[in-house]
């Protein structure tokens, strides 16, 4: 008896040890290139210059919000080592950028990118290399395929999504509208004319009676503007670039073209198109948010308004508080920091993807009331919700419910 005792106890006490060892090893650190115990280094690519040089400052606010989490300790410990490119918005250019950070620099992954065109142009490259393009900054449809493309991950509300939103409230409140539209000719620009025409339905060929499209290497878009309104449109969609929205409110302004505006989310920066265009101009333009709006008074006792305003007066005193490019930045960077949190100490580039594809009704400081990061194995579009909203006098206005922007709703 006291033998089997003994064998036993010498198995409880095996199985004690092999139970130790077994959470040791599941506890081991794990890292793919660009992770070590003390840093994380992350890839960026941004149009600093170029046609689309308005959004250069959605680089410049994640740099100083790492900055942040730096001087705060750093994530699970460790440092990011933000290291961000100018491609001036030229896909060649995307392409070369993306091969230095993933080859040379030897980033972990490249995080929020700008632009569809740049960000088409490294997607079989990222996904073949297997490396994470993660929360890219262009709402395209197509990064919301896990099946072909398990490595590239959206982060706003898709083009098509919204502007099937923008073709339900035409439908319902001007149902004979004559519809002209502009848009940027390349991806971007055809996503969103493909989501309006399907949200228009079997109306669509009948209502829209002009469509103009532009080359991002023009210097105006003036003579666009005369052509449109010269077919009689009484609905303008305006899908464009911050640069190319404001000559484009500007303009109608100029030759006294009056339609029911709607311009996309994208360029509905106060800071870098309303204002430049003219406050006057701007009147009664209808856009659609997701993200609070800076000027609006109703959240000045916000919690989330009030942690933006530390973080700027702290890490980034030169930006533009009215830019909402500059909201933009600051929400996907959170966004990024709560999914290398969840990582803990497996910093892994397939870990990444997991973590990113299994957010749960997440709420950032930016983000409108009821709006929330959702994502699954099979959903990578991080944001979905959107509420309308119409401009007047110097802010804009939210009205309406928030609408699920669904291309499936």
């Amino acid at each position: 008896m006291p033998a089997i005792q003994l064998r036993l106890g010498a198995f409880s006490a095996a199985l004690a040890i092999l139970a130790v060892t077994s959470s040791g090893a599941l506890a081991q650190k794990k890292y793919d290139i660009g992770a070590t115990d003390t840093e994380i280094k992350i890839g960026n690519i941004m149009p600093y210059s170029g046609p689309a040089s308005a959004y250069g400052v959605i680089g410049k606010t994640e740099e100083a919000y790492f900055k942040k989490i730096n001087a705060e300790g750093g994530i699970n410990g460790r440092k990011i080592n933000f290291i961000s490119y100018d491609d001036g918005y030229s896909p060649p250019k995307t392409v070369e950028q993306a091969r230095k950070l993933v080859e040379s620099d030897e980033v972990l992954m490249i995080f929020n990118s700008l632009g569809t065109p740049p960000n088409t142009a490294i997607q079989k490259y990222m996904n073949a290399k297997k490396v994470p393009q993660l929360f890219v900054a262009t709402g395209a449809t197509k990064w919301n395929d896990p099946k072909d493309f398990p490595w590239t991950m959206g982060w706003q509300p898709n083009y098509q999504s919204e502007s099937r939103i923008y073709a339900k409230y035409i439908l319902k409140n001007v149902p004979n509208a004559k519809i002209a539209v502009l848009y940027q000719n390349d991806d971007y620009g055809k996503d969103y004319l493909k989501g309006f025409k399907d949200g228009l339905g079997a109306k669509a060929a009948s209502m829209i009676v002009a469509e103009e499209s532009y080359e991002t290497t023009e210097p105006t878009i003036d003579s666009h503007i005369v052509r449109l309104k010269s077919t009689g449109a009484d609905v303008f969609f305006n899908i464009t670039t911050p640069k190319f929205a404001a000559q484009a409110i500007k303009k109608n302004a100029e030759i006294g073209w009056k339609p029911l505006h709607f311009l996309n989310n994208v360029s509905a920066s106060i800071g870098s198109v309303m204002k430049p265009a003219g406050f006057d101009a701007s009147q009664d333009i209808i856009s659609s948010a997701y993200l609070k709006d800076t000027s609006d008074p109703q959240w000045k006792n916000d919690a989330g308004m009030k942690h933006f305003d530390e973080f700027l007066t702290k890490y980034f005193p030169e930006g533009n508080r009215i830019d909402g490019s500059v909201m933009y930045g600051y929400t996907v960077a959170q966004g990024l920091v709560h999914v290398l949190k969840a990582c803990g100490d497996n910093l892994t580039r397939e870990n990444i993807m997991k973590q990113a594809a299994n957010i749960r009704d997440l709420e950032l400081d930016g983000l409108l009331p009821g709006i929330k990061v959702n994502t699954s194995a099979t959903d990578f579009a991080p944001l979905s919700q959107l509420q309308l909203m119409k401009f007047k006098g110097d802010r804009w206005d939210l009205f309406g419910d928030i609408i699920s922007g669904d291309v499936g709703g």
